[in-house]
């Protein structure tokens, strides 16, 4: 038989090895996948989709002990990936799990139920073990929900064939930046609200501050005058009387003490003491003498004002309450107060400054994004027509002739990740049909079929998972299934596919063919499975395209078929 060459440059290796035991009718097996296209058929009932159960359980999907083989022991699956290709490095990273070029993904299940998932040995749940097999197997089976119904998986397709990856890598860089700036501006933005509000607040109490105009040391001298204001009569009356006792009195104070002087000053030329002495005395008549003065012009000053008490008071009331208001107790304090408040301020117009700065960039970041996003759009819509006629023709081949396929375009009402395109893929499957959303209108065996056409397409083009087809050939034979299989065979000179089939034209392009049968032993029934060599896969074929055992013709067309896998 001739082999086929492989594109190795290309070509994505994903799950190398399934390993199964204990599940279901499955006691224990392995299987070695290839690295282009794996066929898969059997005997009807032979367990070929259970072999996908076990797979989807390591894809993160839920078993109960039901489905254990042996009830008194635990069922393991465990798949083994080749993920080298795939930059999955940062999903390691990010959810603290050892990164390996070669995955193990392990499901355990035990009698009593308990079930427990692990990568690369590392205890999961299984959300993660389920975003993690997105990125590695792409199952299609019928009446699924195919990954083609998913808008943003379209856009991907055309991005492809549009060869976008490097302007959609220089777009999303400059977006991820503009989105980090526009959040900062909305951080910055509230953060200004609450400041416009303190800054509000803040100018209300420098504005009054400022108005009162407060001088160090004021308090204490318009207190000092409002207690002597407020004493007026008193103090009048008390320094006038004072006045009159030291000088003009008859009994005058400074009067005797004069009077004591001249008799002094008679004796001083006889004793040189009573000199001093007489001198002493005129210092102090000459002390009582200005105090005398100073009395007489407080009496002559002091006037009682209620005008201006009334103007003090109002005064100290204002510095009393600024006082109380602000928790201080002094003048000096309020300065301070002053100043502190002027500080912030000044802050609150650097925020501003800051503010119109990242406006200013956004809207540098916001023209570049809509001319990178123009630009992507064009090369969209420029593939768009070429892929959907590729569609047209290649569902045409598989038995679909009436089909109609058209990508169908949508403006965002703002830039997205991705531009501000949004693509629907629209699909009729018969003659005259409206076209709709394919998730509308697609049946199971079409959404298989659009799903493989559009995938084969764009294979050289987007890194796509291990692609695994359960019964794509429903309803098909013949040359049909012959183009179907070629097409399978296109697509795995790119991405590993794994496909379960009864159909004999598309098992012929197999680079490893497994035959799922039943075994009895023990009047229990066992699935095993087989992987063909050149000789078993020519009557396994043979058995498909007739009966078992094969005639000669069919033999024959098996090697037919086989000889048409190279060629």
């Amino acid at each position: 038989m001739i082999q086929r060459k492989k594109n190795c440059a290309i070509l994505r290796v994903m799950i190398k090895r399934l390993h199964v035991r204990n599940y279901a009718i499955i006691e224990e097996l392995d299987l070695h996948f290839a690295d282009g296209l794996t066929i898969i058929t059997g005997e009807t009932g032979a367990g070929k989709s259970i072999l996908l159960g076990a797979l989807g359980l390591i894809m993160g999907n839920r078993a109960d002990n039901k489905a254990l083989f042996n009830e008194q022991e635990k069922c393991v699956v465990e798949g083994f990936f080749d993920i080298r290709s795939y930059e999955l490095q940062e999903f390691f990273q990010e959810n603290d799990i050892d990164y390996e070029d070669e995955l193990v993904l392990r499901r355990e299940f035990t009698p009593a139920g308990k079930s427990r998932a692990f990568i690369n040995d590392t205890p999961v749940n299984l959300k993660l073990m389920q975003d993690l097999c997105s990125q590695l197997v792409d199952l299609h089976q019928q009446f699924d929900t195919l990954d083609i119904h998913n808008t943003s998986f379209q856009l991907k397709m055309l991005d492809a064939l549009a060869g976008n990856k490097g302007h959609l890598a220089a777009y999303r860089q400059l977006f991820r930046a503009y989105q980090s700036n526009k959040r900062q501006l909305d951080q910055l933005d509230q953060l200004r609200s609450r400041s416009n509000k303190e800054s509000e607040f803040l100018a209300f109490q420098l504005e009054e501050l400022q108005a009162a105009a407060l001088q160090a040391g004021e308090q204490e001298g318009l207190e000092g005058d409002l207690t002597a204001l407020s004493h007026a009569e008193e103090i009048k009356k008390t320094a006038g009387g004072l006045y009159a006792q030291l000088i003009e009195s008859e009994q005058a104070v400074v009067g005797q003490l004069q009077h004591t002087g001249h008799l002094l000053g008679q004796v001083s030329r006889f004793d040189s003491r009573m000199a001093r002495l007489q001198e002493r005395l005129g210092g102090v008549i000459a002390e009582l003498q200005d105090l005398g003065a100073d009395l007489e012009k407080v009496a002559e000053d002091t006037e009682y004002d209620p005008e201006r008490i009334q103007q003090i008071q109002a005064r100290l009331d204002l510095i009393y309450r600024l006082q109380k208001k602000h928790g201080v107790v002094s003048i000096g304090e309020l300065l301070e107060i002053r100043q502190q408040i002027e500080a912030q301020l000044g802050g609150f117009a650097d925020q501003s400054a800051e503010i119109q700065a990242l406006r200013t960039q956004i809207e540098q970041q916001e023209g570049a994004l809509i001319r990178m996003a123009q630009e992507l759009s064009e090369r969209r819509k420029s593939v768009k027509d070429d892929f959907s006629r590729q569609v047209v023709d290649l569902l045409g081949l598989l038995a679909m002739e009436y089909a109609q396929f058209e990508v169908q375009f949508h403006l965002l009402s703002g830039l997205g990740p991705n531009g501000w395109d949004e693509v629907s893929f629209l699909f009729a499957a018969n003659k005259g049909s409206r076209l709709q959303a394919i998730r509308d209108v697609a049946s199971g065996g079409e959404l298989s079929r659009l799903a493989l056409v559009t995938k084969s397409l764009v294979a050289s083009s987007i890194p796509l998972p291990t692609l695994i087809f359960d019964e794509i050939d429903s309803g098909i034979s013949g040359d049909v299934a012959l183009k179907m299989g070629n097409i399978l065979r296109k697509l795995s000179n790119e991405h590993q596919v794994v496909t379960i089939t009864h159909s004999p034209q598309i098992a012929s392009k197999a680079d490893r063919h497994f035959f799922v049968y039943k075994q009895i032993r023990d009047d229990r029934t066992l699935t095993k499975v087989k992987a063909l060599d050149e000789e078993d896969r020519v009557l396994a074929i043979a058995t498909m395209l007739s009966q078992s055992p094969p005639s000669d013709s069919a033999m024959e067309n098996a090697r037919e078929l086989l000889q048409l896998k190279a060629g």
